[in-house]
C-alpha cells in the first residue's frame, strides 16, 4: 500500500488539477481541524466556560455540522461541489471573524452554531469533488492521497495557534490564524478546473 501511494505521488504532476485541489484542501482542512481542536479551549479561556458548557459547545458544533452537510446536499447538485466548498468557506470566514471578536458569551454561542453549519458542507463537498477529479481507474489511489492530505500538515494549525497565543498573549489572535488558512485554501481552489459532465477525470 505504501509503495502504491508513493508511486501515485511521483506521478501526481501528470494530474495537475488533482494535485492543486489536494493542496487547497490540505490548507483549508488545516483551518477547519484547528477550529475543532481549539474551539473548546478558546471558549474556556476567553469566556470562562465550564467543562459541561464546553462539552455542550462541542456537541453544538457537531450537530450543526451534520445538519449543514445534509441541508447543503441539494446545493452540491445545483452548483457543483467546487461551488459548494467555496460557499462553505465563505460562510466559515463570515462566522469565524465575528466569533473571534465578540465579547458576549451569548453571541459566541450564536456564531459558533453558525460556524458549524458550514463545516459539514465543506467536508462533504470535498469528497464529492474528489470523485469528479479522480482519473478513471485511479479512484482508490487518489482517495488515499485525499486522506493523507487531510493529515500531512495537521500539526501546522495547532502549532501556529500556540505560537501566536504565546507571542501576543491573546487566544483571539492565536485562533485567528484559521482565517488565513480558509481564505488561502479557497483562493487556490478557485484555480481548479472541474471537468465537465462526461469528461474522464480532471487530469491537467
Amino acid at each position: 500500500g505504501i509503495m502504491t501511494l508513493w508511486a501515485t505521488v511521483r506521478y501526481l504532476h501528470r494530474y495537475g488539477m488533482v494535485g492543486r485541489f489536494l493542496l487547497a484542501r490540505m490548507i483549508y482542512t488545516d483551518g477547519i481541524n484547528t477550529i475543532f481542536a481549539f474551539g473548546g479551549l478558546y471558549a474556556a479561556g476567553t469566556f470562562a466556560m465550564s467543562l459541561p458548557d464546553v462539552i455542550m459547545f462541542g456537541i453544538l458544533l457537531n450537530v450543526t455540522a451534520g445538519f449543514g452537510a445534509f441541508a447543503f446536499g441539494w446545493l452540491d447538485d445545483r452548483i457543483g461541489a467546487k461551488g459548494a466548498i467555496l460557499l462553505a468557506l465563505c460562510g466559515l470566514v463570515a462566522m469565524g471573524v465575528p466569533l473571534l471578536l465578540v465579547e458576549s458569551v451569548g453571541w459566541f454561542w450564536v456564531f459558533g452554531g453558525g460556524l458549524g453549519l458550514f463545516v459539514g458542507p465543506a467536508q462533504a463537498a470535498s469528497r464529492s469533488l474528489m470523485v469528479r477529479l479522480a482519473p478513471a481507474g485511479m479512484e482508490a489511489e487518489m482517495f488515499g492521497l485525499f486522506a493523507v492530505s487531510g493529515k500531512a500538515t495537521a500539526f501546522l494549525g495547532p502549532w501556529l495557534v500556540a505560537l501566536l497565543t504565546a507571542q501576543f498573549g491573546s487566544p483571539r489572535i492565536g485562533l485567528g490564524i484559521v482565517i488565513p488558512f480558509l481564505v488561502a485554501g479557497g483562493l487556490l481552489l478557485l484555480t481548479v478546473r472541474v471537468p465537465a459532465s462526461g469528461e474522464n477525470g480532471a487530469g491537467r
